[in-house]
């Protein structure tokens, strides 16, 4: 069968450095950090006490008080997102077949908020069972899908991908090719994450996952530097409208970007470290080059996973030297994650988005705060510091989560 052609018409936003998509691009492109100390809770007993927060965003302007009580945060981000998108491609009743167009969610943690804090009211009761009715629709990760279809009347396929850190880049991954397929003509795609919690920021500090530059918090995040020490933990959502070439045409949507491959891999080798050749990391990048019929030297511009921490700054590097050989000094890298922080299943959503904005707007975003040289990583191109002026025809970004999930996006400018 002939697949069909698959292009992006719509983009949301919301992160700790912008909280619609125009912001995101504005600050990516400054070098701005989202990293601070907490706020959310009293952080003052943990061992990491900063975090990359939203700013300035009250859930109040988009739902109202009796709405919350039913919802997660992470619910909330993914409505803000969604809405913006389909504001951005322009979708309505009458230019598209809703029982054609569904949603596909990805979050890593799902509602934690709620389910810590309704497990921290059964404690305090001494065991008295007086859970809200309200409790699991909240806390179930699959509810934001059913809650932005309900939000949106989209009657299309509907369910949420969940691969950690990778999950976004895996719900675009199944709704481009459900589309290739020709089973609908668009999708919503992207996820939300709202984990600075008390058990978050607890649980993954105790892993030794996040960085404890509690006193430079705006450099915390130092992806490739020799110094770092960690991820800073991020929030928020990332959407894209996902949609059939010629349907998008036909009704004259804006076209940002073709999203031509993807690569789905398992590193099969540890619960949270990558395996330190970038095994399945080599095997995504070439899926998703191949599947875009594009040659390896068409790569322009790679935007990493990049989290900073110690060994996956290592092994990604490796991987992308080994699939490109000398070709990889010419791409240009970076890792937004330094300015976002890491967001977590929402990540690779947020980090497609600012792939598509490179492609069109001919910049790449720095990666911020690098000090000092780490050797035993080589010396690519990671846009250090200074965001770079760049032509980008052909551009690709990773995502990588605990469990060894891996997913690489492909994108061409249309």
């Amino acid at each position: 069968m002939e697949l069909k052609r698959v292009v992006v018409t719509g983009l949301g936003a919301l992160t700790p450095i912008g909280n619609t998509v125009p912001e995101l691009w504005e600050a990516l492109v400054k070098g701005v950090s989202g990293a601070g100390p907490i706020t959310h809770f009293d952080a003052s007993k943990f061992r990491c006490r900063i975090a990359s927060e939203l700013k300035g965003f009250d859930p109040l302007n988009f739902v109202d008080k009796k709405e919350m009580r039913l919802l997660d945060g992470y619910t909330v981000y993914g409505m803000v997102t969604v809405d913006e998108a389909m504001r951005d491609a322009g979708l309505t009743d009458e230019n598209i077949d809703k029982d054609r167009m569904g949603i596909i969610w990805g979050s890593g943690m799902g509602g934690v908020k709620s389910l810590q804090d309704e497990l921290m009211e059964f404690a305090r009761s001494e065991g008295n069972p007086r859970f809200s009715p309200y409790w699991i629709p909240k806390v179930i990760t699959d509810i934001c899908a059913g809650q932005l279809a309900i939000r949106h009347n989209l009657r299309g396929p509907n369910y949420c991908t969940v691969a950690a850190c990778a999950s976004s880049a895996a719900a675009i991954s199944d709704a481009y090719n459900l589309i290739r397929l020709g089973k609908v003509d668009a999708m919503v795609a992207g996820g939300s994450e709202c984990a600075v919690t008390e058990a978050g920021i607890g649980g993954f500090g105790n892993m030794r996952a996040l960085s404890t530059r509690n006193d430079d918090p705006q450099t915390a995040s130092r992806p490739f530097d020799k110094d770092r020490d960690g991820f800073v933990l991020g929030e928020g959502s990332g959407t894209l409208i996902l949609e059939e070439l010629e349907h998008a045409k036909a009704r004259g949507a804006h076209i940002y970007a073709e999203i031509t491959g993807t690569g789905l891999s398992a590193d099969a080798y540890h619960i949270t470290a990558s395996h330190p050749e970038g095994r399945g990391t080599i095997s995504v990048m070439k899926q998703a080059v191949e599947e875009s019929g594009m040659k390896l030297t068409d790569v322009d511009h790679i935007n990493t996973h990049g989290t900073s921490t110690p060994i996956g700054d290592i092994s990604e590097p490796k991987a992308i030297i080994g699939l490109f050989g000398d070709h990889a000094y010419k791409i240009a890298i970076n890792s937004t994650k330094s300015m976002t922080g890491h967001l977590l299943g929402a990540a690779g959503a947020v980090e497609a988005i600012a792939t598509i904005l490179t492609i069109k707007n001919g910049i790449v975003p720095p990666t911020i705060n690098h000090f000092t040289d780490d050797p035993q990583i080589p010396a690519l191109d990671f846009t250090f510091n200074k965001a770079q002026k760049r032509e980008v025809s052909f551009a690709i970004s990773n995502a990588f989560g605990f469990g060894g999930h891996n997913v690489c996006l492909a994108f061409r400018k249309y």
